[in-house]
């Protein structure tokens, strides 16, 4: 009788809360579809994770087990990259190469939240980590987590996935902030040119080198996800490719859901650092978009023909959601006015971009 009711007499108020935070990620993931490959089931694990006793956590448990195999490892979030970069067609952003300037200076929130994080009294490795979720790169956020804060991987991780899923509304209000309607109006060409099969392959190849010679700790986040994409343009293994965008990544994104949700309990997740991350993330997200925006504001200062700045906003890694929020944008305000193909330019770039931003954490603190 006494192990029959072990859990309700085990029960703990923090316990409680966790059940029901994790109710709100199956509710946003669900109701809302915010996300839904990852917080659904890291929603469902941390239901599972903060059940008392429960046998799915702890030494000897499955989601343990995961963790340690997946996470801990730094395996997942690579493989992940492999799915993410036969996902994507790279073929915009060589069209305009550019673009891939906004991938950089969209990163600037990211290196805003790394000094505001260290004013509020995180070390430096932990504000960097904390910092990464500007990078709007769920996969990036949890490399660099994992690296230099273990102990604040669950909330890093949750809020790099959910402000990713929020960028529909985070973004538009911060973009009309800091445009008149007369720039949100400014129509853009698409250049319509031809990119030949050898560019596309050489392409992930060159980034490669580029980046690991320039960035070497960058090597295994950019070399999986330019693997991914070299998959995909190769023509030899379309087989391959087509199990990286669909059964590889759908696998990895359950299994790296439940895995971190092993961490989630109140004990460690309920803590004022929580709500400190979740703010710095989105001051991260914020001067992200500002980053990219002003980036194009100042760019159209030397140009004939004018970039509109709301695709600046792009340069953040949320691909494609960014891209669609501009264009919508900018059919609001001229329905005329398609700025998907440059907005998905951008876009692209802040993919490659995010992954180098994660790559110069790691190379500066690295050895600290």
């Amino acid at each position: 009788m006494e192990s029959l009711f072990s859990g309700i007499l085990a029960f703990q108020w923090q316990q409680g809360a966790m059940i029901i935070v994790g109710l709100v990620l199956l509710w946003l993931a669900i109701a809302k579809k915010y996300e839904p490959a990852l917080l659904l089931p890291i929603g469902f694990g941390t239901i599972l994770a903060n059940i008392p006793l429960s046998a799915a956590v702890g030494q000897g448990g499955p989601m343990q087990i995961l963790f340690d195999a997946g996470i801990s490892t730094e395996l997942f979030p690579l493989l992940i990259f492999i799915g993410i970069g036969a996902q994507i067609d790279f073929t915009p952003l060589l069209k305009n190469p550019s673009m891939l300037l906004f991938g950089a200076a969209a990163q600037l929130g990211i290196f805003v939240t790394l000094a505001l994080a260290t004013l509020l009294g995180f070390d430096l490795k932990q504000a960097g980590a904390i910092g990464i979720i500007g990078a709007a790169d769920g996969p990036t956020s949890i490399y660099v987590a994992n690296r230099f804060a273990k102990d604040l991987l669950p909330a890093i991780s949750v809020a790099a996935y959910s402000y990713m899923a929020l960028v529909p509304i985070i973004q538009p209000p911060v973009i009309r902030l800091l445009t008149s309607k007369e720039e949100r109006k400014i129509r853009m060409d698409y250049k319509d040119s031809q990119v030949s099969k050898p560019v596309k392959i050489i392409f992930p190849i060159a980034i490669t080198l580029i980046a690991g010679i320039l960035v070497p700790a960058s090597v295994a986040l950019i070399g999986f996800l330019m693997f991914g994409n070299l998959l995909r343009e190769c023509g030899v293994l379309d087989g391959l490719a087509k199990s990286a965008q669909n059964e590889l990544t759908n696998v990895v994104s359950i299994l790296l859901g439940i895995s971190i949700a092993s961490t989630m309990n109140g004990t460690v997740f309920l803590r004022p650092e929580t709500l400190l991350i979740f703010g710095l993330g989105l001051v991260a997200f914020i001067f992200d978009t500002v980053g990219g925006v002003l980036f194009a504001k100042f760019m159209n200062l030397f140009r004939k023909h004018k970039i509109n700045p709301m695709i600046g906003a792009c340069g953040i890694s949320a691909f494609p959601m960014s891209a669609r929020v501009v264009n919508q944008m900018g059919l609001e305000e001229d329905p005329f006015n398609f700025l998907l193909m440059p907005a998905v330019s951008v876009n692209v770039g802040g993919q490659i971009g995010s992954v180098i931003a994660g790559g110069l954490i790691l190379a500066l603190l690295g050895s600290l």
